[in-house]
């Protein structure tokens, strides 16, 4: 919906249509921040703590569960928020020094949908997508593929030796 450099990717009639049909109807919401505040046509967060205010208010566009992505917060961590009706839960994570981060949210959702299908648990599948992007930007550097903003290393479980 934003790309990384914060343009939009939908038009404005586009995003109306994603807020009143497709978002009543989805399992799981995974914006980042920047796509959450063009959803709530709100600030975008600066600081984790406004990160719970923001994933219930969009929980009430229709999803059952929202992951909201912090990767956009400035510091050493990238802390991702799961809302569900059970409550809150923080993924954690280290951020990771590498220009290798061109698709992380494309990843997380597929891996997150991926994992849904495999367990059936959210917030274990939210930790276990999260722990593989993780790991796919940990490689990226691995690859020398591209120039500017590369992809991040989506086999690095089964690439042992760096290829």
């Amino acid at each position: 919906m934003v790309a990384k450099g914060g343009d939009r990717l939908l038009a404005e009639a586009a995003i109306a249509v994603l807020k009143e049909q497709l978002l009543p109807l989805a399992t799981v919401l995974t914006p980042n921040l920047p796509e959450a505040a063009v959803l709530l046509d709100a600030p975008e967060p600066e600081t984790p703590d406004a990160m719970p205010a923001m994933a219930a208010a969009l929980r009430t566009l229709g999803p059952a569960a929202v992951l909201l992505k912090g990767g956009h917060l400035c510091g050493d961590t990238s802390p991702d928020l799961l809302v569900t009706a059970a409550g809150e839960h923080w993924l954690e994570g280290e951020r990771i020094a590498t220009q290798n981060t061109h698709g992380t949210g494309c990843t997380l959702s597929s891996a997150l949908a991926a994992q849904l299908a495999l367990r059936g648990d959210i917030r274990v599948a939210a930790e276990r997508a999260k722990h593989y992007v993780a790991g796919a930007i940990a490689a990226a550097d691995q690859l020398t593929v591209g120039r500017g903003h590369g992809p991040t290393h989506h086999f690095h479980a089964f690439n042992k030796r760096g290829q």
